[in-house]
C-alpha cells in the first residue's frame, strides 16, 4: 500500500510551519498560577497534618491534593523557566 505524498491540508503559506505560543500569556500564567500552585500546596499539606484520622475529608485525601499542587507548582516553575530562556533568545 502506497500513502498519499500531499499533506491532507494544504497550507496557504502565510501561517508559519511551525506554531510558536504566545510567550506573554505563558509568562503571565506562569507567574500568576506558580505562586497559587505552593500556596495551595503549602495549605493541603497543613491541613493533612492536623486532620484527624477518621475526619472527613480524609488525611490520605489532603495528602494527595498537595501532591498534586506540587507537581503543579513545578510544571509552572519548569514553564516559567523555559518561557524567560526563550525570551531572551527570541526576543
Amino acid at each position: 500500500m502506497r500513502y498519499a505524498t500531499t499533506p491532507r491540508r494544504w497550507r496557504s503559506g502565510t501561517e508559519p510551519r511551525f506554531a510558536r505560543s504566545d510567550l506573554k500569556l505563558r509568562f503571565l500564567l506562569s507567574v500568576l498560577f506558580t505562586p497559587l500552585f505552593a500556596a495551595m500546596t503549602a495549605a493541603f499539606a497543613f491541613f493533612a497534618a492536623i486532620a484527624k484520622p477518621t475526619g472527613v475529608p480524609s488525611r490520605g485525601t489532603l495528602v494527595g491534593f498537595a501532591i498534586a499542587c506540587f507537581v503543579l507548582t513545578l510544571f509552572a516553575l519548569v514553564d516559567l523557566y523555559v518561557v524567560i530562556r526563550r525570551r531572551r533568545v527570541e526576543l
